[in-house]
């Protein structure tokens, strides 16, 4: 069986539809990914993510290697095991988490090696070791060892570290433990298209089971990042998924589908929710502004999720303000069945061969007025 075909197509876009196997199960594309680093997604159980609709879900190499260690979850079977997951996983290698750490890493053909933001501790980290620790995660699709440039940054600059990501994605291919286990590699390039498109004709020639996009959404305008998308991914085999990271808000997805993105993920709607905004289908919500300390109506009228049948704004809001953990939990609930549920729908828009009404009549009502 392939790894990905590609079902239904736009008849006016870039955008598909598509089905990518992995050992824990199919993922429907175009997907969205709720971001577990630590082996939990913030507030919400397996069965909460199930019965949103999640597919599949992402960790973290580096946060889950320092905590609780890759020993203890290797020991419990693998990472599914471990936190009660039956679905797909997909793992970042780390390298953003390790590239953020400016004034505590030191880089090195090898690798990378910095201080653990827990105790201080000493730790490497390079293309060996984050295969390794992928494998013992037992994720079904592991990411190649990249280092993620900042924004702004020289062209120089983003040309050599391009230089040393592609040897690191190399070797990634080549310390593969288990086959089992897809491996996607990341293109990398800053804004420059030139070196996107070096970047991903030399992936290519190296050859993977799916090819991300990395080093976006980290501070460009979205003017540039959906420039850039638009000038290389049909560089990608057809025949392989695309997968944007750390993308983004309900505009950002929509208009990197209608060019051609297969998977997304991304902390946005369960970190808003910790902070009491809630996505609907009329736009973003401050549930704890005073305007909803009365309003007995559901948070979104159109949402069919738990907590919109069940609880009321004034309720939630109530949460909020007394600081009650529940009002995270639903609000990190709804959130994500609102993502999830736009998912299914672009895909079933895509099918359809309606996607650019479904595009156009979905951020019409959403953007037009942002407040209830």
């Amino acid at each position: 069986m392939s790894i990905f075909v590609v079902t239904a197509t736009d008849k006016d876009s870039k955008a598909r539809v598509g089905r990518l196997a992995t050992a824990h199960g199919v993922v429907n594309t175009p997907a969205f990914m709720p971001v577990g680093t630590q082996g939990t997604v913030k507030t919400l159980s397996p069965r909460d993510l199930r019965e949103a609709g999640a597919e599949i879900i992402l960790g973290n190499t580096y946060h889950l290697s320092l905590r609780p260690g890759t020993e203890i979850i290797r020991a419990a079977g693998g990472l599914h095991r471990f936190m009660g997951w039956d679905g797909p996983i997909l793992t970042d290698s780390g390298g953003y988490q390790v590239f953020s750490m400016t004034e505590i890493r030191k880089v090195t053909e090898l690798g990378v090696m910095f201080q653990s933001h827990i105790d201080g501790s000493k730790r490497f980290l390079g293309p060996k070791e984050a295969m390794q620790i992928q494998a013992d995660l037992g994720s079904d699709i592991m990411m190649c060892f990249d280092e993620c440039v900042p924004y702004p940054c020289e062209y120089d600059y983003a040309c050599n570290s391009l230089a040393l990501t592609l040897q690191w994605e190399k070797f990634c291919k080549e310390y593969r433990v288990n086959t089992s286990q897809l491996l996607f590699g990341i293109t990398q390039g800053s804004v420059f298209k030139d070196l996107r498109r070096r970047s991903i004709g030399s992936l290519v020639e190296i050859g993977f089971d799916g090819y991300a996009f990395g080093g976006l959404s980290v501070g460009e305008p979205e003017e540039v990042m959906y420039d850039v998308i638009g000038d290389s991914v049909d560089l990608f085999p057809a025949d392989r998924p695309r997968y944007l990271m750390g993308c983004g808000t309900p505009e950002n997805i929509l208009n990197c589908v209608e060019l051609g993105i297969d998977m997304f993920d991304c902390v946005m709607p369960t970190r808003n929710a910790r902070n009491g905004t809630a996505f609907t289908s009329v736009g973003k919500i401050p549930i704890k502004n005073g305007e909803f300390k009365n309003d007995l109506s559901p948070l979104d009228p159109v949402c069919s999720c738990d907590t919109c049948r069940q609880y009321s704004r004034a309720y939630i809001r109530h949460l909020f303000n007394a600081n009650e953990i529940l009002g995270l939990r639903l609000l990190s609930y709804h959130n994500l069945y609102f993502y999830l549920g736009m998912m299914k729908n672009i895909r079933s828009a895509v099918a359809g061969g309606t996607f650019r009404e479904f595009k156009r009549d979905f951020l019409k009502v959403y953007n037009g007025n942002n407040q209830p």
